[in-house]
């Protein structure tokens, strides 16, 4: 279970701004032209939420994200909460990494999966990969190999600690 929190903050980074990823683990990025943001961050293993329960833990925000978050960028010491919301984190068992590209036993399945909450960002590339799998049979933009089914049936795990 993961939350995202919402806030605003007028001063805080601009349009250029992309979407930062602080050393603690914290995150934001803007959300929309009029001074909002999103952002969170995963809590500890040990510190991991009950997932039956949904809702929201304002106080790891306050005490834990908010925190790391205006020792980043100094205006953020200023923002205003507006809202929340958790949800489930889905992901691959293994190794929290994605899986890309012919299964192993299915000949006529191609996979893309498991990536979590990067599969917004990885999807072009999966897309293109197996858009290239399909058509050229074979990677020819990124060898993505590595992703592909052959470290689960090895048992090498190409960890994705941010996950």
């Amino acid at each position: 279970r993961r939350y995202v929190f919402s806030w605003h903050c007028p001063d805080g980074p601009g349009f250029s701004c992309p979407l930062l990823v602080d050393t603690t683990g914290a995150y934001f990025r803007r959300d929309g032209i009029a001074g909002n943001y999103l952002g969170g961050m995963s809590p500890a293993e040990e510190d991991e939420p009950d997932p039956g329960d949904l809702s929201v833990d304002e106080g790891f925000f306050r005490e834990r994200v908010w925190p790391r978050l205006a020792r980043r960028v100094p205006a953020f010491a200023a923002l205003r909460p507006r809202g929340a919301w958790a949800g489930y984190y889905d992901h691959n068992v293994f190794d929290r990494n994605g899986v890309l590209g012919p299964h192993p036993k299915l000949e006529n399945l191609l996979v893309a999966a498991g990536f979590s909450g990067h599969g917004l960002q990885q999807a072009p590339a999966a897309g293109r990969a197996v858009a290239e799998l399909v058509v050229k049979g074979r990677y020819r933009s990124l060898e993505l190999g590595r992703l592909g089914w052959g470290r689960l049936e090895a048992g090498e795990p190409l960890e994705e600690a941010g996950v």
